[in-house]
């Protein structure tokens, strides 16, 4: 069944991230058609922007219509729904300062979640250094790269709530990934499949991050950027699928 690998928590996932301010719902089917045909497992559709419910609605439509994969919401706030998703990650920042983006959007999203149908995924969503857009819109306090025992301390957190994943993120477009050592920390000291993204550029960086203990790589950036999408995101699933 489609998704099996990832909603029955296996590893070793590769996801591409669409934003749908980044291109237009059509370039959005077409992007995930080769990120598809390089071996993606699956594709998040969100940002830190706000781009309006029609316009997520019309892209996770193209891309439904281009690829037989399952489709999750990765949304900034109840604008980011549709019920043509499979899933959505219903997670929380927990190092905001505002409250807002730990409990406030997720009352608000909640129902419409369960009127459409979608699947939640329960996240635990933590922003470090730089943190870049995400880090400023949510007003988030960005983990310091060198001090792993937040991350963790942060992760057991949103364990002990009952959040299946973790997602340490360094914000789109970041010059670094996440260090291996912070994710090491956090895989080897929760139980939560260890999701990370941002600034994962080659098949080193997501080798190091699959190494140290990551479930899932997330990339974005990348398919915005270049032309070869397909050769891309092949080399990516080489190395993160063993």
């Amino acid at each position: 069944m489609i998704g099996d690998r990832i909603f029955g928590g296996e590893s070793g996932i590769h996801l591409t991230l669409i934003d749908p301010d980044e291109q237009d719902p059509v370039e959005a089917g077409e992007i995930v058609s080769e990120a598809s045909a390089g071996g993606t497992d699956g594709i998040m559709v969100g940002g830190s922007t706000v781009s309006g419910q029609a316009v997520v609605d019309q892209t996770v439509k193209h891309i439904k219509k281009n690829v037989d994969l399952p489709v999750i919401l990765f949304p900034q706030d109840t604008s980011g729904l549709t019920g043509r998703a499979d899933a959505v990650f219903f997670m929380s920042l927990l190092n905001s300062r505002n409250p807002m983006y730990i409990t406030g959007m997720q009352m608000r999203g909640a129902p419409i979640v369960k009127k459409l149908g979608l699947k939640p995924l329960s996240m635990a969503y933590i922003v470090v250094e730089p943190g870049g857009t995400v880090g400023y819109i949510s007003d988030a306090r960005p983990v310091p790269r060198e001090k792993p025992e937040i991350a963790v301390s942060y992760s057991l957190a949103g364990e002990y709530m009952g959040m299946d994943y973790t997602y340490l993120e360094a914000g789109s477009g970041a010059s670094e990934h996440i260090p291996p050592e912070m994710v090491g920390a956090v895989s080897q000291k929760t139980n939560s499949k260890v999701i990370v993204g941002g600034g994962i550029r080659s098949p080193k960086h997501a080798k190091s991050v699959v190494e140290a203990g990551a479930d899932i790589v997330v990339t974005g950036t990348l398919v915005e950027e270049i032309d070869d999408v397909k050769g891309a995101v092949s080399n990516l699933t080489n190395v993160i699928h063993g």
